[in-house]
Formats: structure tokens, sequence, C-alpha cells
């Protein structure tokens, strides 16, 4: 029991829930709704602790950082780091800041895959990934009809 409360403690810190978990009336024994419905956008971290409790072996994630600010959506993506150690991880984003540093990023444009590279080798091919980005992180146009 002593272990599973460790690991509870530990991925609570890794994600950025700890503190959010210790200002709630029944701390670690809180109930949460299916899916952490009853949750901020915010204080969703807690689904990524469970998550990292469970230790699954593969990750899917659906726009995670979706409709957060920018404050929590550096501690959602630090919990995803730490998460996504040492497993195979599928996200799905528009915010270019969460697969930035995946393995192989694959860019998807009406249904089919039409780049397929990491970070760096996207940016340097300048097609529409990198447009994307420099639309997202520098505030300049893409140059793509359709794409915002």
């Amino acid at each position: 029991m002593a272990a599973v409360r460790i690991c509870c403690i530990n991925a609570a810190r890794q994600t950025g829930a700890f503190e959010f978990i210790l200002a709630q009336p029944d701390v670690f024994h809180t109930f949460l709704t299916d899916g952490g419905a009853n949750l901020s956008q915010g204080k969703k971290t807690l689904t990524i602790a469970r998550a990292m409790v469970a230790h699954p072996h593969k990750l899917i994630l659906d726009e995670t950082i979706s409709n957060v600010d920018t404050r929590t959506e550096k501690v959602i993506q630090n919990g995803l780091f730490h998460l996504q150690e040492g497993r195979t991880s599928f996200i799905i984003a528009h915010r270019l800041s969460t697969i930035r540093h995946a393995d192989c990023i694959l860019v998807i444009h009406q249904g089919e895959i039409i780049e397929r590279g990491t970070h760096t080798e996207l940016m340097d091919k300048k097609g529409l990934y990198y447009n994307l980005y420099m639309n997202q992180f520098r505030g300049k146009l893409s140059g793509i009809t359709g794409v915002s």
C-alpha cells in the first residue's frame, strides 16, 4: 500500500497536479467523475497523473492541451513529457508544441499523409508543417489557402 501511495505522490508531482490535489477537501481521496469531467481544463493534469500511475504501454492522446492558457500548457506539457517516457504514444494535436519532440510526426492534410519526419526534418522541408509552425509560433502567414 505504501508503494502505491508513493507512486501516486510521485505522479502528482511530475505532472503538476500535486498542489491542486492538496487543495482538495479529500486530498488524494477526492472523487472524480468519469474522464475527470468535474475538473476545469487546467486541472486535467490529474488525468495525466492517473495515466502515469496506471502505467500503460501505449498512449493515445487527442488534443491534450487545447483551450488552455500558456502557463497551464507548460505544466501539462511537462506532465506529458514524463508520462510518455518509455511508452509508445500516438498524439493528435493542432498545437505543434505538443509534438515538437516526437520521434516521428505525420502531417495529415485532407485525409492523407503528406509529410513525415522529425520536427527538424519537417522544418527543413519548408512544407505544410513548416508553414503551420511559423504561423503558430512566429506570427507569419502560412501562404497556404485554407490553413489557419
